[in-house]
C-alpha cells in the first residue's frame, strides 16, 4: 500500500490513530498504554467547558507523546494546540481553515480534517494543504451514533489526492482490514481502543494489522 507524501515531515507512517475519550481520571496512563501498544498518532479530544482542566491534560499528553516520540493531535481547537505545545490540530466543517491554522501553527504542524462521506470536500482540503483527510464514519459509532455514514469507495477514490486517508467510525480489529485493503493509512478508534479493558493490548491488535506495523 502507497502512503501518500504529508505536507509535514511529522506525519508518521501508517498504523492506528487513537483519539481519547475524556474527561476521565485515568486519561495519561490509558494514553501510555494505547501508544505502547503501538497507535501511531494520538488525538485529544474532550468537548467538555473546562479550559484549564483541557489544558493541562492537552500539555501533559504532548509532553508524553514527545517521550514516546508520537505526534499529538488536538481536535478542533487551534489555540489548545498552540497553547498545549501540540504536533497539531485535527479540524471539523465548522473549526476554521487550514491556511488560518498553519499561520498560528507554524508549516511543520499537522493539520488533519474531517471529510465525512464527500469526495469534494476531500478535494478542496488536499488542495488546500491537509496534511490528511479523514472520511467516516464507516460503521456504526458509539462515539457519533448519529454521524453521516460513508462507503469504502471514497477510500479508493481518494487514493490520487496525494495525501494520507483515515477512516474512522465504529471500527474494530474484525471490521478494520476492508478499509486497509481499499487504501486507509491511519484507523482512527475511540472505544475500540480506550473502551476495552486491556488498552495496550487492544492498540496493539489495531497495529498488527499493518505491514509496517512497529508494535
Amino acid at each position: 500500500m502507497h502512503l501518500a507524501q504529508p505536507h509535514s515531515p511529522r506525519l508518521p507512517g501508517q498504523g492506528l490513530y487513537v483519539i481519547t475519550d475524556g474527561p476521565r481520571p485515568d486519561l495519561l496512563a490509558v494514553a501510555r498504554q494505547a501508544l505502547e501498544g503501538g497507535a501511531r498518532l494520538l488525538q485529544y479530544r474532550d468537548k467538555t467547558a473546562d479550559p484549564g482542566r483541557r489544558k493541562q491534560e492537552a500539555s501533559e499528553l504532548a509532553g508524553l507523546c514527545r517521550e514516546l516520540g508520537v505526534p499529538m493531535i488536538v481536535n478542533d481547537d487551534v489555540a489548545l494546540a498552540l497553547a498545549a505545545g501540540a504536533d497539531g490540530v485535527h479540524l471539523g466543517e465548522d473549526d476554521g481553515d487550514i491556511a488560518a491554522a498553519r499561520e498560528l501553527l507554524g508549516s511543520q504542524a499537522i493539520i488533519g480534517v474531517s471529510c465525512y462521506n464527500s469526495i469534494e470536500r476531500a478535494r478542496a482540503m488536499a488542495a488546500a494543504g491537509a496534511d490528511y483527510i479523514a472520511f467516516g464514519a464507516f460503521f456504526s459509532s458509539p462515539t457519533k451514533p448519529n454521524t453521516v455514514r460513508a462507503s469504502t469507495d471514497l477510500l479508493r477514490q481518494s487514493a490520487t489526492l496525494g495525501v494520507p486517508r483515515v477512516a474512522i467510525g465504529g471500527i474494530t480489529p474484525d471490521n478494520a482490514e476492508s478499509l486497509i485493503d481499499a487504501g486507509a493509512d491511519y484507523l482512527a478508534v475511540v472505544s475500540a481502543v480506550f473502551g476495552a479493558p486491556d488498552v495496550r493490548a487492544a492498540a496493539h491488535r489495531f497495529a498488527e494489522l499493518f505491514p509496517t506495523s512497529q508494535a
